[in-house]
């Protein structure tokens, strides 16, 4: 992946941003996702700048220059064209367009959300289901599941699998970067990793119903020993995540509290991809599906 490389405008730029207010965004990028999305937005808004204060200079400078007072200021009512002001006019705009292009161009390809982190370990696996309206995430290999927490290691990026149980999320922590949908019937793939320990809130960027705005999570980035305690207190659980809990949990259409599934069925995840197993209210499964 792509590291960050801020121009010295765009440093100036967050300085500033920062000065302002606390910020715990995508501006306070703490893992190198979240930091290449700070550098496209950073590095957008010194190229857009290039235009936007010489536009407002000039604006300043005519109006001063073509004052009533200014005798030295020629009025010309028939002018008509300049090649040299058209020149300018649409030259610069065009150039600031082919600068974007390229930070744009440069940014979706090494940002890619199935991309995995070049040069780091096996990323830890988790399954994320949106649900109404609250979030399931699963640890297939470690065979644990939690609901609206999810915790990953420090030392290792993640690999989520997402997809939704209902309508149409999107999978959010602005502070590890690459927001990403859950659709229905599909699996849409992420990589995320975050560079120190600390509690990251998460969020439905999408507008999903009633519960939308409890539709929110926390992501514990924890140092290897603490990420195997949270692990080993998720086991103690002696709730298992089979289909009936699925379902009863699916079909309660509220935001729930945290909780954790101390053994999960391990086809679970692929049977609500599949759209196999029905959360009503809904979508309904194909017809195929149900036979």
């Amino acid at each position: 992946m792509m590291q960050p490389h801020f121009s010295p405008v765009a440093h100036l730029a967050a300085k500033a941003l920062f000065a302002l207010a606390p910020v715990r965004g995508v501006l306070d990028p703490q893992g190198p996702v979240a930091a290449g999305n700070a550098q496209i937005l950073l590095n957008a808004l010194a190229i857009m700048l290039m235009i936007v204060v010489p536009t407002l200079l000039a604006t300043l400078v005519f109006a001063w220059w073509f004052r009533a007072s200014n005798k030295r200021a020629i009025y010309r009512p028939d002018w008509a064209y300049s090649g040299r002001l058209e020149l300018i006019v649409w030259g610069i705009p065009l150039l600031v367009i082919l600068f974007l292009s390229g930070v744009m161009w440069i940014g979706s390809h090494d940002l890619d959300p199935a991309r995995p982190l070049a040069g780091e370990a096996k990323p830890v696996e988790i399954q994320v289901v949106s649900l109404d309206w609250k979030w399931l995430f699963i640890y297939p290999d470690e065979g644990v599941a939690s609901v609206n927490e999810i915790a990953m290691p420090t030392d290792r990026p993640a690999h989520f699998s997402l997809t939704s149980a209902t309508v149409m999320n999107s999978f959010f922590v602005p502070q590890l970067g690459s927001m990403i949908a859950t659709m229905n019937g599909m699996v849409t793939q992420l990589n995320l990793k975050a560079d120190r320990p600390g509690d990251y809130f998460g969020l439905s960027a999408q507008f999903s119903g009633r519960g939308f705005s409890d539709m929110h999570f926390v992501l514990r980035a924890l140092a290897p020993e603490s990420f195997a305690q949270w692990m080993a207190d998720a086991r103690k659980s002696k709730a298992p995540l089979d289909e009936g809990a699925y379902l009863t949990l699916a079909r309660a259409q509220t935001a729930s509290q945290t909780q954790f599934y101390g053994s999960v069925d391990r086809t679970l995840f692929e049977k609500i991809a599949a759209r196999r197993l029905s959360s009503e209210p809904g979508p309904s499964p194909p017809p195929q599906a149900m036979e």
